[in-house]
């Protein structure tokens, strides 16, 4: 499933086993409530609620996700993050690298990432804000 979406020097190749996907949300699947994977995600139904991807997401064509996600990868977007006429804080992804928003792609809710590639065409609707310090990531206090 490698995607090639050129406009003279644009090019965004995604390599699900090179990219270690090991996870998928089916088409037309639904997955919703607090979730954790291990490895990348490959969404091509729908994802709602919250949680941590600990790999890379992709957020396919037609594919829609919404809630509060943490994702320590790259972020792949070709379909949409938010919902239409929801708030832009009902969806907030917070991505540790870099968040790519392809032509395909709308996103309504906040995007937070280290850096940004945003395609010609991208439909960038929701706030993006940048990650200062990429180590910060807090960790859980191990005291109690």
């Amino acid at each position: 499933m490698a995607v090639d979406i050129s406009k003279q020097q644009d090019k965004l190749d995604i390599d699900p086993i090179g990219m270690n996907i090991v996870n998928r949300i089916a088409p037309d699947s639904r997955v919703s409530g607090d979730v954790s994977y291990s490895g990348g995600l490959l969404v091509q139904g729908d994802l709602s609620g919250s949680g941590q991807i600990n790999g890379r997401l992709i957020v396919w064509h037609g594919a829609q996700i919404q809630g509060q996600f943490r994702v320590l990868g790259d972020l792949y977007v070709f379909g949409r993050v938010g919902n239409v006429g929801a708030s832009a804080t009902d969806t907030v992804i917070e991505c540790y690298g870099t968040a790519y928003i392809a032509s395909s792609a709308s996103t309504t809710g906040t995007i937070v990432a280290q850096k940004l590639r945003l395609y010609e065409g991208a439909d960038l609707q929701g706030p993006f804000r940048t990650i200062k310090n990429i180590h910060a990531i807090p960790e859980l206090d191990q005291k109690a």
